[in-house]
């Protein structure tokens, strides 16, 4: 088996800011109520770019990162909840945008969860030796898919993509758990198009394409997934949570964050956070965090960091990683 590193990162987000005071202006919100019960301030949301516009610049800014060719990828996988099409995936219309003629594409629906199910995916193709070269990316939409008089989702949820490249090489990914719990699946769910054909009796109610979120199920199944993975993700490895320079967790809520925090007894500011300028972009936020790391010049060589997350499903997982970067 081979070992597997992070090579590369990017991200992008659409330039239009709304802020909470923007979102008052229609919604029965404030800005004081939006960022004490979830830490945000603004939020980017797209005008004109869809999914894969927005992954497509992550993409090319993870590849030049990277310092590596379209050509070399050989597998490119995509989470996404907010696609452009129901088919083909995003992923292969990434592949044709950026010229990774030789990459295997295709589209996961892990939801929050997404990027870290696509990084253990793409993972187990490299350690098997049956590819080389991956591209795994978040990317979301979750304008589209936003009831904007529903300040219980319309105040959290915003749009953005993130890209990692990775390569057989060093050990970067160390320990890593992804978990589906299907029992929870109704907390958080987005209808798509109902059963209705020329030969079925069936006589499906349409509901629009909005997400439904049960706000207090989730908060309380996030508040204890996330410091319980942090430490089976630790697990057998040799570390601690001393060891850990940073995590980084799905940016959710800063609720969230502070509970966790509490639970394991470590210093709030070991999580990284920066909802409170993107909001809740869905797959996209853990790779954005990260890009955005790298490019501050938070992570070192030898860094070890954790990724953690939950989504719906209900979907969670964590991976341990130490950056190899120069």
């Amino acid at each position: 088996m081979y070992n597997v590193e992070i090579i590369g990162t990017g991200s992008y987000v659409p330039e239009h800011r709304v802020s909470n005071d923007d979102l008052a202006k229609f919604v029965d919100t404030s800005d004081q109520w939006i960022r004490e019960r979830t830490g945000i301030i603004e939020r980017r949301i797209s005008l004109e770019e869809n999914t894969t516009e927005l992954a497509v610049k992550a993409a090319q800014r993870a590849l030049e990162d990277a310092h590596i060719a379209p050509e070399e990828i050989d597998l490119l996988i995509v989470a996404t909840v907010t696609p452009d099409y129901f088919f083909p995936s995003t992923a292969c219309l990434i592949q044709q945008r950026i010229g990774a003629v030789k990459a295997v594409s295709f589209d996961i629906s892990a939801a929050c969860t997404g990027f870290i199910f696509g990084l253990s995916i793409a993972g187990q193709f490299l350690k098997t030796g049956m590819y080389r070269t991956a591209l795994v990316l978040g990317a979301e939409v979750f304008s589209k898919i936003i009831d904007w008089e529903d300040r219980n989702t319309c105040v959290l949820f915003a749009d953005g993509a993130g890209a990692a490249v990775l390569r057989r090489g060093a050990e970067g990914i160390i320990s890593e758990l992804i978990r589906s719990d299907g029992s929870g699946a109704g907390h958080l769910e987005c209808p798509a198009v109902p059963l209705q054909n020329k030969f079925s009796a069936c006589s499906t109610e349409k509901r629009p394409s909005y997400t439904l979120m049960n706000g207090r199920e989730v908060f309380k199944f996030a508040v204890r997934i996330i410091p319980e993975y942090i430490e089976k993700v630790l697990t057998n490895t040799g570390y601690t949570l001393e060891d850990i320079k940073y995590i980084i967790p799905h940016q959710a809520n800063t609720r969230i964050v502070a509970a966790a925090a509490k639970k394991l007894g470590v210093d709030q500011a070991k999580f990284y956070v920066n909802i409170q300028y993107y909001g809740n972009t869905s797959g996209a936020s853990i790779p954005l965090a990260l890009d955005e790391m790298s490019r501050q010049g938070l992570l070192q060589k030898g860094d070890l960091f954790i990724i953690v997350g939950f989504g719906a499903g209900l979907t969670y997982g964590a991976q341990l990683i130490r950056w190899t970067k120069g």
